[in-house]
């Protein structure tokens, strides 16, 4: 019952991969337990592989044994009895892919991160971003998950299921705005959505982690008097997201003048809806915004990434040029 070498055929492929079942370093195997699968199957998969001797004692044990197989991907280091394998294989202690999503990014763009690290197809998770299901169940009044999606490092199975890879998220989302003792179920949905995007541009726009709540300020000054929230990273949303053309570095009067409802230069109040995934930061800002009267404000200085707030247009435009925060 114990293997102590790969055959030849298999030790003499590097890259080894068959059915499901692939080498991965030294003596480690990966093996995918498909959903519904027999362990008759998973047995004659290992036999195959020359992982197990006889894929009818593993039936036998399989099927006597307490222990299921459950789903999954896993790691197997051998040699390895075949109780030691069928152990693994039930103890549902899958592989977990490390991935990191960073602060501001949008949905598009934490598809993409998800998709290059294995765990989902990046169409599958758009695509449950915006089913009306998933949607609703979150009380969410928008037509997708975009701004609701916490930025994170999480732990993923291999080839998770994007529809539960995306709740996981939004869960951490919640979770995280409990931790920040924000009292949100005394929120509407609509109130909580008016928060998460105007944390999502605090989010876009801030370099500094001081400097968010006075920006939060602003903008919560800027309607409160009807005057155009003015926000460059939302001109960059439609540049990037929406257009897919790349981050501009620098925005000139012709983007300013794009007409989309997500053009804060030129439509009033607030834009459709999130235009990133706001951190912890930027949605503490957003409900404790310092109280001010900044009307506007400007990088000023590239290095620290300061800037320099004012009351009035003329101060604001001798401040210098519109610059963008660097997007992730």
């Amino acid at each position: 019952m114990y293997f102590n070498s790969p055959p030849d055929a298999i030790a003499d492929t590097p890259a080894f991969e068959m059915d499901g079942l692939r080498r991965g370093e030294a003596d480690e195997y990966i093996i995918e337990i498909r959903k519904g699968e027999s362990a008759q199957s998973v047995g004659h998969r290992l036999e195959q592989a020359g992982l197990i001797r006889s894929r009818h004692f593993w039936y036998w044990y399989s099927r006597y044994s307490k222990d299921f197989i459950k789903t999954g991907t896993y790691r197997l280091e051998i040699p390895a009895s075949q109780m030691a394998i069928h152990g693994i294989l039930a103890s549902g202690r899958q592989i977990l892919i490390r991935v990191t999503i960073p602060e501001g990014v949008t949905l598009k763009k934490t598809a993409k991160i998800l998709e290059d690290s294995g765990i989902c197809l990046a169409q599958d998770f758009l695509d449950a971003a915006v089913d009306p299901a998933i949607i609703e169940s979150y009380s969410i009044p928008n037509t997708s998950m975009e701004g609701y999606l916490f930025p994170d490092t999480y732990l993923f199975p291999e080839s998770f299921p994007a529809p539960q890879t995306l709740r996981l998220m939004a869960d951490n989302f919640f979770k995280r705005l409990n931790e920040l003792d924000i009292p949100i179920k005394n929120l509407s949905p609509e109130e909580l959505n008016r928060a998460v995007i105007i944390a999502s541009i605090v989010e876009r726009e801030y370099r500094i982690n001081e400097e968010a709540p006075k920006m939060a300020g602003v903008f919560f000054n800027r309607l409160r008097i009807g005057m155009a929230l003015q926000s460059c990273a939302t001109v960059a949303y439609i540049i990037t997201e929406i257009q897919d053309k790349p981050n501009p570095e620098v925005l000139y009067h012709r983007d300013l003048e794009i007409r989309n409802p997500y053009n804060t230069y030129i439509m009033p109040g607030l834009p459709p809806g999130p235009i990133s995934s706001p951190g912890i930061i930027a949605l503490d800002a957003v409900f404790n915004p310092e109280q001010n009267d900044y009307l506007y404000f400007r990088l000023n200085d590239v290095s620290s990434g300061k800037h320099y707030f004012s009351r009035t247009l003329d101060e604001h435009i001798r401040a210098g040029q519109l610059m963008l925060k660097s997007q992730p």
